[in-house]
Order: C-alpha cells, then sequence, then structure tokens
C-alpha cells in the first residue's frame, strides 16, 4: 500500500496541476482542453486529479482565483510605483498595454472564460464577476484619487482595450484607452 501523501506533497500536486491547466485553458480554450490533456500536462494521475478537484468547473474556478491574485498583484505594483494620483491611473494603462504585448497574449481569461462556462456554470460566472468587481474597484479608486467623479468610464476603456487587443492582437488599444483617460483628466481639472 502506497504511503498516504503529505500536506507539502498536496500542495505541491495542486501547484503543478494550477500550473498546467492555466497555461493549457489560457492557450486552447476551456472547453476545449479536456480533463486527459490536464493530466498529460500535468503528470498527474486522473483519479490524483479529481481528488484535488472533484469537477473541471472546480479546477477551472481555482485556476481563475489564483491567477486574479497574481494578476491584480502585477497590476497594483505597476500603478503604486507612481507617485501621483494621475499618474497612478495612467500608469494602469501603461501596464495593460505592457501585458498585451506579453507573447501568448490571448485576452482576458475571466472575459474568456465566461464567454465559454459562464452562463452554464454558476461558479464560473460567480469567479468572473468577482474578478471583475475587484478589478474594477482598483480603478474606481484610483480615478477618483485623480479627479474623475464618475469612473465609469475609465472601466469601460479599459475592459474594452482588453478585448480589442485580444482581438487584434495588438497592443495599440491601451495607448488609445490611456489617451481617452487623459482628456477626461484634462476635462475634470
Amino acid at each position: 500500500m502506497p504511503a498516504p501523501l503529505t500536506e507539502d506533497q498536496t500542495r505541491q500536486d495542486g501547484e503543478v496541476l494550477l500550473d498546467a491547466a492555466e497555461a493549457l485553458f489560457y492557450e486552447k480554450g476551456f472547453r476545449a482542453v479536456g480533463m486527459d490533456e490536464v493530466r498529460a500536462a500535468s503528470g498527474l494521475p486522473l483519479k490524483r486529479i479529481y481528488r484535488l478537484h472533484p469537477a473541471k468547473d472546480d479546477l477551472v474556478v481555482a485556476v481563475l482565483r489564483r491567477r486574479d491574485l497574481r494578476w491584480r498583484a502585477r497590476l497594483t505594483a505597476a500603478v503604486e510605483r507612481a507617485a501621483e494620483p494621475r499618474a497612478r491611473l495612467l500608469a494602469a494603462f501603461d501596464w495593460l498595454g505592457e501585458w498585451f504585448a506579453e507573447p501568448g497574449y490571448r485576452g482576458c481569461a475571466w472575459i474568456n472564460a465566461f464567454g465559454e462556462l459562464g452562463p452554464a456554470s454558476p461558479a464560473v460566472l460567480a469567479e468572473v464577476r468577482a474578478h471583475k468587481d475587484a478589478f474594477h474597484a482598483l480603478l474606481d479608486d484610483w480615478a477618483r484619487a485623480a479627479g474623475l467623479a464618475d469612473p465609469a468610464p475609465v472601466r469601460l476603456l479599459a475592459e474594452g482595450a482588453i478585448v480589442t487587443a485580444a482581438i487584434g492582437g495588438d497592443p495599440a488599444p491601451a495607448r488609445q484607452a490611456r489617451a481617452a483617460v487623459q482628456a477626461l483628466l484634462d476635462a475634470a481639472r
């Protein structure tokens, strides 16, 4: 009989699984990737995978949740390097442009998950909404600190840039959205 798995081994297996699933889901799509492909990429047996995440939707939610923490941390770190509130808000769009230019950029993982699974999966839909609410709250805080009474246009510009950059394969929408935010800031003065 094999020895029981330790907490450390379970944690390591969980990270290996999430790394493999995230890479596959982002590159190929959530529906297109089957659990056999996740098994092959992670090197974990299906039985172990299903012990860690009893259903594919559970795995998708875990991938999105972990990605959200990293994504928002990177965005926040980039924004916080700017000292002044207006510069901070504009830095968010600079960071988006850097993200759009990364090799393999395929748009927003949460929008992609919603498009593929959201309507049929309440758990995925809830995770997508949680990410968007958190992202929008950051933008709202930065926009208000920069002097904008209504942050809604900033949210729309960011979301539109994310989708347009993915479809067009070009990071230019970040610069265009940044210029529009700059105009909003100038008008608010």
